[in-house]
C-alpha cells in the first residue's frame, strides 16, 4: 500500500506550480507573516483565506503563539471571530480553521510561529519541562485532533516557526521533541522554520541555530538592524553591512540541514520595519542574493502592510520569478492612507509586533 505521506507528495507533483506551497529546490518562495494586522486599521487584516488565491504567495506563518508553557494565541483583530476556551488563553476559532483547510487545499504551506517580540517566558528550566511543553504544544496544533482546547480544531497546521527576539534557554530539547513529532508523522510533510535577525549569530536562537536542529528553511529579518537591507551597496560583489553571504556560509558549514533554504526577510511598507526599501530596490538585492545556492526566497512582514503596498509583491515576485511581471492574482490593494497606526487586539489579548527593538 502507498503511504499517505507518498500520495501526498504524488499529488502535489501534479499541482499547477502557481498553487504550490514550499519548495526546498526553488529560490521563488514568497512567505508573508498573516495575524498581527501591524498596519493597525480595522479592515487592514482580512480573513487568511483572502489571501490564499494570490499565486505569488507560497507560506503564511500566523502569528503568534505568543505563550508556550502558558499556551496563548493572539491573532490581532482575527480574534474577534474567536472565542476563549474557559480557563485558558487559548482562542477557539472555527473561522481560521475553516480557512486554514482552505488555503492547504489551494497548496499554501501554513505555518503557526511560536514567538513574537513581547514573548517572555525566556524558555525552559530543563529538558523536561522543554520536552513536556513541545508535546502539548503538538497536542494542540498536531495531528492528533482529540484534544479539547485545539485553537484550529481540526485543522492542522503544516509545521512550526520559531520567532524569539530576546534570549532564551532549553529551546534545543523542545525543537528536537517538536521535530521528532513531525518526523514521525506520515500522514504528510512538515516544515520547521526559524526568522532570527540578521546580526550573527542570533543572540536568541543561536542554540539551535549552532547545528543542533534541522531546519527547512529559515527567514532572516534583514530589517531592524545594521546588516539589513537598507545597508547593500549597489553594484560591488562584496559587501561590507549586508551579511546575506554569512547566512549562506551558515548554511553551508554550520547548519544541521546542509540544505537549508534561507529567504530574505523585508518589511513590506514602511511601517512593517527600520530599514524599508521600495521594491525597486530591492531588486538589485534579490539578484545579488540569488547567487548564493541556499537563497531560497523573501520572507514579509506582513500580510496587512503588504497589502496597503500597491505594486510591492508584483515586483518583488518578478524579480525572484526572472519574469519582471506578475503571473496571476495579485493584491487588490487600496491607496497608502498616512494615519497614526492604532492596535487592533484580540479579546482578552494585546498586540503582538514581530519588532520591537
Amino acid at each position: 500500500m502507498v503511504s499517505s505521506k507518498l500520495t501526498m507528495a504524488s499529488i502535489a507533483t501534479i499541482l499547477p506550480s502557481a498553487l504550490a506551497g514550499f519548495d526546498a529546490s526553488a529560490q521563488t518562495n514568497v512567505a508573508v507573516y498573516w495575524g498581527q494586522n501591524s498596519y493597525g486599521q480595522a479592515n487592514s487584516q482580512t480573513r487568511l483565506s483572502t489571501y490564499c488565491s494570490n499565486s505569488e504567495i507560497n507560506i503564511i506563518p500566523l502569528s503568534f503563539l505568543n505563550g508556550i508553557k502558558t499556551p496563548i494565541t493572539n491573532f490581532a483583530n482575527a480574534g474577534d471571530n474567536c472565542t476563549v476556551f474557559a480557563g485558558t488563553q487559548l482562542l477557539e476559532c472555527p473561522q481560521i480553521e475553516e480557512d486554514i483547510k482552505t488555503c492547504q487545499s489551494q497548496g499554501k504551506t501554513i505555518t503557526l510561529s511560536i514567538g513574537g517580540a513581547t514573548y517572555t517566558e525566556g524558555g525552559f528550566s530543563d529538558s523536561s519541562e522543554a520536552e513536556n511543553a513541545a508535546d502539548t504544544i503538538w497536542s494542540l496544533f498536531g495531528s492528533d485532533t482529540s484534544a479539547d482546547t485545539r485553537p484550529f480544531g481540526s485543522a492542522v497546521v503544516d509545521g512550526f516557526d520559531f520567532d524569539f527576539e530576546s534570549t532564551t534557554q532549553n529551546f534545543v530539547p523542545f525543537a528536537s521533541r517538536l521535530r521528532s513529532h513531525m518526523d514521525s508523522d506520515s500522514s504528510k510533510t512538515y516544515y520547521l522554520s526559524a526568522a532570527p535577525q540578521c546580526v550573527y549569530p542570533d543572540a536568541a536562537m543561536n542554540d539551535m541555530l549552532d547545528g543542533a536542529i534541522a531546519f527547512d528553511y529559515i527567514m532572516i529579518q534583514f530589517y531592524n538592524n545594521y546588516c539589513g537591507i537598507q545597508s547593500y551597496t549597489p553594484g560591488s560583489s562584496t559587501q561590507n553591512n549586508f551579511n546575506f553571504q554569512t547566512w549562506d556560509t551558515w548554511a553551508k558549514e554550520t547548519s544541521k540541514n546542509k540544505d537549508v533554504k534561507v529567504l530574505l526577510g523585508v518589511p513590506a511598507n514602511t511601517g512593517g520595519g527600520g530599514g524599508y526599501q521600495p521594491a525597486s530596490a530591492l531588486v538589485p538585492i534579490i539578484q545579488y542574493s540569488k547567487q548564493f545556492s541556499s537563497f531560497g526566497g523573501v520572507m514579509m512582514w506582513d500580510m496587512s502592510q503588504l497589502y496597503q503596498n500597491d505594486g510591492f509583491l508584483d515586483t518583488v515576485y518578478g524579480a525572484l520569478s526572472g519574469s519582471g511581471s506578475s503571473p496571476t492574482s495579485s493584491p487588490t490593494t487600496t491607496t497608502l492612507i498616512t494615519t497614526t497606526r492604532s492596535s487592533t487586539t484580540a479579546p482578552g489579548a494585546t498586540l503582538v509586533p514581530q519588532y520591537g527593538q
